[in-house]
C-alpha cells in the first residue's frame, strides 16, 4: 500500500525502497524507547507504592506509640497484624514449605505430642491452642488461636520451620537444635493439626503435664495426703515481701 500511494505521487519507487531500512529501524527505535519509558514509569509506580506503603505502616506505629505507649497489652493495629502475618511468612525458606511430616499420626504419636505441647507451649497457647492465657495475653502480638484457619493452612514443613526456628520479634522462641528436637517438632505439628478436634477429655489429661508452681504442687500434696488420710497439717501464714 505504501509503494502504490507513493507511485500514485509521483515519489521515486526506488528511492522508498532503498530507505526501507531506515524506515524500519527508527520504528523500531520508537518502539523500543516507548517500551522503555513504560518499564520506567511502572517501576516508577511500583516505587511510589512501597514509598506510600511505608509511610503509612510508620504513621501507623507511630500513632499506637503515642495511644498506647510501648505497652505489649496493646492490641496490634489491623495493618501491623497484616504485615507480620505476612512478613513471616515471607521469612520462611521456600525449602522448608515443601518438607512433608514423616510421622504417622499414630495414636502414640499424637499422646507424646500433648504431653509434650501441655509441658512446654500451654503457657503461652494454652491446652487447645486458643492462646487464652495469663501469658499469652501479655504477649505482643499476641499468640495466634491454633485452631484457626491462620495456622492450620500453613503447610507441614512451614510450622515445623516456625516451631524449630522461632519467629523473630515475638514471644515465639527457636525449639530447634537439641537432641531429637526435630522428631519432637514434627509430632507437634501433628497436634496442632489435631487442635480443632482437640476431646474435653484429652483437654483434662494434658493438664497434669502443665507446668505447676510452688503453690499448685503444694495443694497437690494436699489433697493427696487428704486422700490418703494423713492427718491435716496447718500451715504457716505466708510472709508478704515488699
Amino acid at each position: 500500500m505504501r509503494r502504490r500511494a507513493a507511485a500514485a505521487v509521483g515519489f521515486d519507487t526506488d528511492f522508498y525502497n532503498k530507505s526501507q531500512p531506515l524506515r524500519d529501524l527508527a520504528y523500531t527505535s520508537v518502539e523500543q524507547v516507548s517500551s522503555k519509558i513504560t518499564i520506567g514509569m511502572k517501576r516508577g509506580h511500583i516505587i511510589l507504592i512501597v514509598l506510600v506503603l511505608a509511610v503509612g505502616i510508620a504513621i501507623a506505629v507511630g500513632a499506637s506509640i503515642l495511644h498506647n505507649g510501648l505497652s505489649a497489652r496493646a492490641t496490634p493495629t489491623a495493618l501491623e497484624a497484616f504485615f507480620a502475618q505476612h512478613a513471616h511468612r515471607l521469612s520462611i525458606p521456600s525449602a522448608a514449605r515443601n518438607m512433608h511430616n514423616p510421622m504417622q499420626a499414630s495414636a502414640e504419636n499424637l499422646k507424646a505430642a500433648s504431653d509434650h505441647f501441655a509441658d512446654h507451649c500451654s503457657s503461652c497457647h494454652a491446652n487447645d491452642g486458643s492462646g487464652d492465657t495469663m501469658y499469652g495475653k501479655g504477649l505482643y502480638p499476641k499468640p495466634p488461636d491454633l485452631r484457626q484457619s491462620e495456622t492450620q493452612n500453613l503447610s507441614d514443613g512451614e510450622l515445623f520451620w516456625i516451631i524449630e526456628n522461632g519467629v523473630r520479634f515475638t514471644g515465639m522462641p527457636a525449639f530447634g537444635g537439641g537432641r531429637g528436637s526435630e522428631d519432637d517438632s514434627w509430632k507437634l505439628v501433628l497436634f496442632i493439626r489435631h487442635l480443632p478436634q482437640l476431646r474435653d477429655e484429652e483437654r483434662l489429661d494434658m493438664e497434669k503435664m502443665n507446668p505447676k508452681g510452688p503453690d499448685d504442687r503444694d495443694e497437690e500434696k494436699d489433697e493427696d495426703d487428704f486422700l490418703g488420710g494423713a492427718p491435716a497439717q496447718q500451715k504457716a501464714p505466708a510472709e508478704h515481701h515488699h
